[in-house]
């Protein structure tokens, strides 16, 4: 059984503003890095085999901070990167709404390509690293969508907000991916 532990990144200043930043790449602030020192502290209470990111410094710098906890192979997999909004991006939410009251820009990469992208990464990540485990650093978007990919017992609220430096756990049991649980957040309130 591999097992996986999708953790979002650290806070950013347009976390902070309520911004959408899907592809832009924007740095983790000092709220976001503790976020991380907190994560790789629990973390560390477990064995893992290697940390998977999004190539976006938020992610990595993520993963990199963690991994000063560990100490395994990092890898960066552009099939975990944000979900690009196009227009969207750097705008907050009544901002979004004004501009785009379809919800998002016309150039948004679509849900269809958004679920290919994560399957296949998470794919390589079973044929990879079978019965291994897997921790993915990635982004609040892409972590909603796999966990609604794969939410055959009703255990994820898609409009519940992933918390910067939660972790969701995934196992991939029986050919198929399995959700464990979403959103922990206990070791963010230390």
């Amino acid at each position: 059984m591999t097992e996986v532990c999708l953790v979002r990144h650290g806070e950013t200043d347009w976390n902070k503003a309520g911004k959408l930043q899907g592809r832009t790449d924007v740095p983790l602030n000092e709220t976001g890095k503790l976020q991380a020192q907190a994560c790789g502290n629990i973390l560390q209470q477990q064995s893992w085999d290697v940390i998977i990111s999004s190539p976006l410094s938020r992610a990595k710098d993520t993963a990199e901070i963690i991994n000063t906890y560990l100490n395994i192979p990092l890898r960066v997999m552009p099939e975990f990167i944000e979900r690009g909004f196009g227009g969207a991006e750097g705008l907050t939410e009544q901002e979004r709404r004004e501009k785009f009251p379809n919800k998002y820009s016309n150039n948004t990469e679509s849900a269809d390509a958004l679920n290919q992208r994560l399957t296949d990464g998470l794919k390589t990540i079973s044929n990879d690293y079978p019965n291994q485990k897997v921790l993915i650093v990635t982004h609040g978007a892409a972590i909603h969508q796999i966990l609604d990919i794969y939410d055959t017992d009703n255990k994820h609220k898609r409009d519940a907000r992933l918390a910067n430096g939660g972790l969701s756990n995934i196992y991939f049991h029986e050919a198929k991916w399995h959700i464990k649980d979403t959103n922990q957040i206990a070791h963010l309130t230390d």
